[in-house]
């Protein structure tokens, strides 16, 4: 099935301009309650994911860090520990699955790399699990 019937599009999605600062990040994830955000460039591509851990590890890396000095450090230079990988738009739901297991959402780009959205872990196995019971029955 095509991952397009799933998508959470650009416009429902909190992310990040890469150019954010690390307090800006700091403040929209505790806001949301989110552990990951994707970051998305000034051309609107897909620029990788921001976990709370990058901030952790770039908190605990900092010798004389304050919360003051996060407003001066940008996102896109914080080193990220994991790398979430996206999708193209026209990969199917059996593609998703191996991403599911690390990641908590899949970002989805268009052919350019442009980023339209992403899909949920959650969404993933709701139809796996819709789809071993259609089998079993």
């Amino acid at each position: 099935m095509n991952i397009a019937f799933f998508l959470i599009p650009k416009k429902d999605v909190v992310w990040l301009n890469s150019n954010a600062s690390m307090r800006q990040a700091l403040e929209k994830m505790e806001y949301h309650r989110y552990t990951a955000i994707p970051l998305i460039d000034d051309e609107g591509k897909y620029a990788g994911t921001l976990t709370e851990g990058d901030l952790l590890w770039k908190l605990k890396s900092s010798s004389g860090f304050s919360f003051h000095d996060t407003e001066q450090i940008k996102i896109k230079k914080i080193p990220h520990q994991i790398t979430n990988q996206a999708v193209q738009i026209s990969a199917e739901m059996e593609d998703l699955l191996s991403l599911a297991i690390a990641q908590n959402f899949v970002p989805v780009v268009d052919d350019q790399n442009i980023f339209i959205g992403m899909i949920r872990r959650r969404e993933i196995i709701e139809y796996y699990a819709n789809f071993s019971k259609r089998k079993v029955i």
